[in-house]
């Protein structure tokens, strides 16, 4: 939004208004890494500030745009970065109401350039599972009473962890996707398809109830014991050759520009 608005010329407010005009219901609360400048000006360097993240967020909020809520962990911050960037996040949903869900995303570390490149001095190769298990749960507790829900991330994880987080503060076990390529191109190895059927296998083999959501988490149908999602995506037997493989195309030289 930060760049739209710039490259538009258009003041944030402005902006934001001509594109709910169009149509724009909703936005993700991407870029947030951690709310901390310090620490972004190690880790993301000349990107959008702490200030003018929550000025897009706070201005999306005042306009009736409601966001998505998100932390990265794992490379150089340390556990009271959790806190400060979350007693953040609260104090804005106190005043807006405006976030639908906090989803914590940890390091994918292997091909990110911070990390392979050695371009930040000192991160971490992402968090522990004990400190994504602990990142979910301290969510919970301090975001419990202003954020309902808590997103697990099925790619950043794998779905058995993910599915772990369900009993430790998460509520919500993400999408299918079918392509997935930001993680997938940092080095996770998830992000093809996880199809309804797996998705609900893994939510009731720890005792919980799938349901079916929307973007604003109103919810469109639950599925009861022996019910199932009938979807066309359960039917796919070879989800990378039917859908292509972002990890295939990344690794192959026929798309990559050289110099001639």
């Amino acid at each position: 939004m930060l760049y739209g608005s710039v490259r538009s010329g258009l003041p944030i407010r402005e902006y934001l208004s001509e594109l709910k005009a169009a149509g724009l219901g909703t936005l993700p609360g991407t870029s947030a890494e951690i709310l901390d400048q310090a620490i972004r000006d190690v880790i993301a360097r000349g990107r959008i500030t702490v200030e003018q993240w929550v000025d897009v967020i706070t201005t999306a909020h005042a306009l009736g745009i409601r966001t998505t809520s998100t932390i990265m962990y794992g490379h150089v911050e340390t556990p009271a970065h959790w806190i400060r960037h979350m007693a953040l996040l609260r104090a804005i949903q106190k005043d807006t109401g405006g976030f639908t869900e906090f989803v914590p995303l940890s390091l994918i570390h292997s091909e990110a350039p911070m990390y392979s490149q050695g371009l930040v001095p000192g991160v971490r190769p992402g968090a522990t599972g004990a400190e994504v298990i602990k990142m979910h749960a301290l969510a919970r507790l301090m975001l419990g009473a202003t954020f309902r829900n808590i997103q697990s991330s099925w790619v950043k994880e794998g779905p058995k962890l993910a599915q772990l987080l369900l009993g430790a503060g998460a509520n919500d076990l993400g999408g299918t996707l079918i392509n997935e390529s930001i993680s997938t191109s940092a080095g996770a190895q998830y992000g093809q398809l996880v199809g309804p059927a797996e998705l609900h296998r893994l939510i009731r083999d720890v005792g919980r109830v799938p349901a079916q959501r929307d973007t604003l988490y109103g919810l469109i149908r639950t599925y009861r014991d022996g019910e199932s999602a009938d979807s066309p995506l359960d039917k796919v037997d070879d989800a990378e050759a039917r859908f292509g493989s972002y990890r295939r195309l990344i690794a192959s030289g026929e798309f990559r520009f050289t110099r001639g």
